[in-house]
């Protein structure tokens, strides 16, 4: 889960960064990166998710004259719309990503105590079931699950109240657990 996206140390790092301060920019990176790739892997293929979230940075960067320090969005969350976005983008432009392949070179893979193939198994199961849910309930468990986000910080990234995200995330999970098979749905 992500430090703090309130943490106090991150709006000097970032007053330093709009002057300019790249040292600044890459605490910033270096603080930020585990949340985003998180939340950037999950929605697409691994080798995407290393470009995407590099361009998210970039991006950040550009667009970081324009980010204004206000208590009701902190840097984490206007970060995160930058990803969330930088995501949709990628998935207008880019339609023949294919999710973890179908058939696994080995079949016995499934019956091994080997504990990767049964992550991947889980994470191929999950992530079928996260695209199976509409769009909003797939973005509230994303970033509150994936990304580590608070409930007021996913509120704020979204653009909702923190009740109508409370109420989303309630749905989306009982959704979840409607879509997920009886052995997964227990550790929910």
């Amino acid at each position: 889960m992500i430090k703090d996206l309130q943490n106090p140390a991150i709006p000097a790092l970032v007053s330093k960064a709009k002057e300019g301060d790249t040292d600044a920019y890459a605490k910033i990176y270096d603080h930020f990166f585990p949340s985003v790739y998180r939340y950037a892997v999950l929605r697409v293929p691994q080798e995407a998710a290393e470009d995407l979230v590099a361009e998210i940075f970039v991006k950040a960067w550009e667009k970081l004259y324009t980010y204004k320090e206000r208590r009701n969005v902190p840097f984490g969350a206007w970060l995160f719309r930058i990803a969330r976005n930088e995501v949709i983008d990628a998935y207008r432009t880019t339609r023949t990503w294919e999710e973890i392949p179908e058939d696994l070179s080995d079949p016995d893979e499934f019956n091994r105590a080997d504990t990767s193939t049964k992550r991947l198994y889980v994470l191929k199961i999950v992530r079928e079931a996260l695209d199976a849910l509409p769009k909003r309930y797939r973005e509230v468990l994303s970033l509150s699950y994936i990304a580590g986000l608070t409930n007021p910080e996913v509120a704020r990234t979204l653009r909702i109240s923190e009740g109508s995200m409370r109420i989303l995330k309630f749905r989306a999970l009982n959704k979840l657990k409607e879509n997920l098979p009886p052995e997964l749905e227990e550790n929910l």
